[in-house]
């Protein structure tokens, strides 16, 4: 499979919008998604991601906007599309009766050009080699999701979507998925897009992220961002500041308008990044004796608390 370029864009949308009757669900919402990169989905119950993928795939029509996939509009160049994407919207639908083998057949079926070798390739990828040739009725829930992305890549898809696939998984489950998924997209070129309400775990899958609330995108960030450049909306960043004397280093903040916090005994000081070494000078002067300087990373879950707590309340979307 080709890797696309980190230049490549995989999908457009533009000034999407959608509403069941009167109840507008999705309000003009704007993404672009590059090749070869892990991308998460975020946004709570209701927020419109659902209905979002349901556009992306074909399921709904949308009132306006335009949604393209690899440079063809779904709306008026359907096959053509969906010819570049694979996805998967809650469980995937398999025959119980027949193995993993038999069903991967089957679905090979409906599709051109698909090899006995690109299936063989498929095995391998998500890990089924040694239980391929086992009914699907004898398959856990972890099995049946890496059987269902294997369906989903066959045809080499530029783009895999996924809604909330690690619904149900154990932990051990989990990672497998979150290894295929990086796999996929690093290795393979085949970009993931990825629903999820499982933070922790798209943290450590993902490159990038997007927040939606309310049928709106709310922000759209790389996790180096999160954890740097974006630690609050005026690119301050939380620093641990390790010394005997907080009551000197408290002093000094305040005497610079830092905002500072204590709790279980640690002093952090919220500061510009470029400020830090200014206050630490003005802490050596006074004679504050500092032990550590230590950067805060934000967490996703951060970011997402953060993001949607700034939003109204009520969600619009599905």
């Amino acid at each position: 499979m080709k890797s696309p370029t980190s230049k490549e864009t995989v999908l457009e949308i533009s000034g999407l919008s959608k509403s069941f009757g009167k109840k507008e669900i999705l309000k003009d919402i704007n993404l672009t998604v590059k090749g070869g990169e892990v991308f998460g989905f975020l946004g709570p119950n209701g927020s419109g991601k659902t209905t979002t993928i349901k556009l992306m795939l074909g399921l709904l029509n949308y009132n306006s906007g335009s949604i393209k996939i690899c440079g063809h509009e779904v709306k008026t160049e359907f096959e053509k599309a969906i010819a570049n994407i694979g996805g998967i919207i809650e469980n995937p639908e398999m025959y119980k009766y027949l193995t993993g083998r038999q069903n991967l057949m089957q679905y090979a079926r409906m599709q051109d050009g698909i090899t006995k070798e690109r299936m063989e390739e498929v095995i391998d990828i998500v890990h089924l080699r040694a239980r391929i040739d086992d009914k699907i009725s004898k398959y856990s829930l972890g099995m049946r999701q890496r059987l269902g992305i294997a369906q989903a890549i066959l045809h080499r898809p530029k783009l895999l979507v996924l809604d909330e696939p690690t619904n149900g998984l154990d932990p051990a489950g989990i990672k497998e998925l979150r290894d295929i998924f990086k796999h996929l997209a690093h290795e393979e070129g085949c970009t993931v897009f990825v629903s999820s309400h499982m933070l922790a775990e798209l943290e450590l899958m993902c490159d990038r992220v997007c927040v939606i609330n309310h049928g709106v995108v709310i922000d759209n960030m790389t996790m180096e961002e999160i954890r740097t450049e974006k630690q609050s909306g005026d690119n301050r960043i939380t620093y641990h500041i390790d010394t005997p004397n907080k009551d000197g280093a408290i002093k000094i903040a305040e005497e610079m308008s830092v905002d500072y916090t204590l709790y279980d005994g640690q002093l952090a000081v919220m500061i510009e990044k470029e400020n830090i070494s200014k206050y630490i000078k003005k802490l050596a002067l006074a004679d504050v004796d500092i032990e550590g300087v230590i950067p805060v990373q934000k967490s996703l879950e951060d970011a997402f608390m953060e993001i949607i707590g700034d939003t109204p309340e009520g969600g619009v979307g599905q």
